[in-house]
């Protein structure tokens, strides 16, 4: 990693939120001529530059990124780093999608240096577009979490990740035990969780994957280690979770069987959340779990819209994400755009104020992670991203037409991708700039 100067300085549009902004009428402050200082890769402040430039210490550098937006980056809830050379794979559903393309994939990841080439590729385009935190599945393969693990923190990154639970229903070739999965994963735990800036979370890949006994062993894990993650999918599919039904007859519904075995909690994030009823949703909501919400893998496997409103009105915790293999886009921005048109059509709005929120301070809550990352907030690491709004010339020419925030904001959501992208920092350091390497 590059050395830094202890106190950097960014002159640019400033947005930054303290509160959701469905909820609070004045959830965010906004910049429009910005000054963010850094020291020693934490954020000291954020305000007017008329305010601030006069307390830089004498000769500080001023990075001049005038004419685009600074906001912190963009934190990615799910995504499976093992599917990158897989995404664009066609397939009628879940179900034969896994089989035919997602299991084979993985199994490639037993070569611990096939594992570290692709956890460098998939840093490089998280990066690209933006993204600083992910929330990473790897695979069954302990070997995997290390070659992720390994790439992240000789990047700095803010990372979480976890080897995949999976012990039936799989080919013979991907399946753990219950006992080995539960050792191994204990064992990552100690080498990887709060080491450096990586967190495990424990990842079982979802419910008709593992035996009663590996969710029973899972759970443990959970309640043994607290401040650990967790990870999983639930209600994504239909067909899935008719399935489920079967394999789990005793159960209230699908996202009760994780309940059941002691997996709702704090730091726990359930991919999907589509066909939850009422009282699932509730139940998430009580216990600070969160969902993962992931519109363009959703509709690329036609497996169903999520429903904000409804989410709202249970008070969940939710975060954006893009379940990169299925998931068709790195970029939270063209996640955005996905998750509109699926609010639209459920009958609902996300105003872009709502979406960049649930990419950066919704998703560091929904991972209780606020206070470290997801804002401009002095005292947090300092991962921000800088949004250039004339990247191409339609965004330039719409841009240009906007006489709010709100205007520029959605533009970006609805019409931008990687290219908006000029510049990523994580804690300080620049690990992305647009046009180099």
């Amino acid at each position: 990693m590059q050395s830094i100067q202890s106190v950097q300085a960014y002159r640019a549009g400033l947005l930054t939120f303290h509160a959701d902004p469905a909820f609070a009428e004045r959830a965010h402050a906004y910049y429009e001529d910005g000054l963010l200082i850094v020291e020693n890769g934490k954020i000291a402040a954020a305000g007017d530059w008329a305010n601030l430039h006069a307390t830089l210490p004498p000769d500080t550098k001023v990075t001049d990124y005038r004419g685009k937006l600074i906001s912190a980056g963009f934190i990615d809830a799910h995504i499976h780093y093992p599917q990158t050379e897989m995404i664009a794979s066609p397939a009628p559903g879940l179900l034969p999608w896994l089989e035919q393309y997602t299991f084979p994939t993985e199994r490639t990841f037993e070569d611990p240096a096939h594992a570290a080439d692709v956890a460098e590729f998939f840093l490089d385009e998280l990066l690209r577009v933006g993204t600083t935190t992910a929330m990473v599945y790897g695979t069954v393969h302990p070997q995997s979490v290390d070659a992720f693990f390994t790439a992240s923190e000789a990047r700095g990154l803010r990372m979480i990740a976890g080897k995949v639970l999976m012990d039936r229903n799989c080919p013979e070739f991907l399946r753990d035990t219950a006992e080995g999965g539960a050792r191994d994963t204990e064992d990552l735990i100690r080498r990887w969780h709060k080491h450096e800036r990586s967190l495990y979370a424990i990842t079982p890949r979802f419910a008709p994957t593992s035996t009663d006994a590996q969710m029973h062993l899972t759970g443990e894990l959970a309640k043994q280690y607290p401040d650990t993650y967790l990870q999983t999918h639930v209600s994504e599919n239909e067909e899935e979770c008719r399935w489920v039904k079967q394999l789990y007859p005793q159960a209230r519904s699908y996202l009760d069987v994780y309940d059941s075995y002691g997996m709702l909690r704090p730091r726990a994030v359930f991919g999907h959340c589509i066909w939850l009823d009422d009282t699932d949703r509730a139940r998430i909501a009580e216990t600070q779990s969160a969902a993962a919400v992931c519109p363009t893998s959703n509709l690329f496997l036609g497996s169903g819209l999520f429903d904000f409103e409804r989410a709202d009105r249970a008070g969940m915790h939710m975060a954006l994400a893009t379940d990169v293999g299925a998931g068709t886009s790195f970029s939270m921005l063209q996640t955005m755009n996905e998750a509109y048109k699926v609010a639209r059509l459920k009958g609902s709005y996300l105003p872009a104020l709502r979406m960049f929120y649930l990419a950066t301070l919704g998703a560091a809550r929904s991972l209780h992670l606020e206070g470290t990352i997801g804002s401009l907030a002095a005292g947090n690491e300092a991962d921000f991203v800088v949004l250039d709004p004339q990247c191409t010339p339609l965004l330039a020419r719409r841009t240009a037409a906007s006489d709010s925030l709100e205007e520029v904001l959605f533009a970006l959501a609805l019409l931008g991708d990687d290219r908006a992208i000029a510049a990523t920092y994580s804690a300080g350091r620049l690990v992305h700039a647009r046009g180099q390497g």
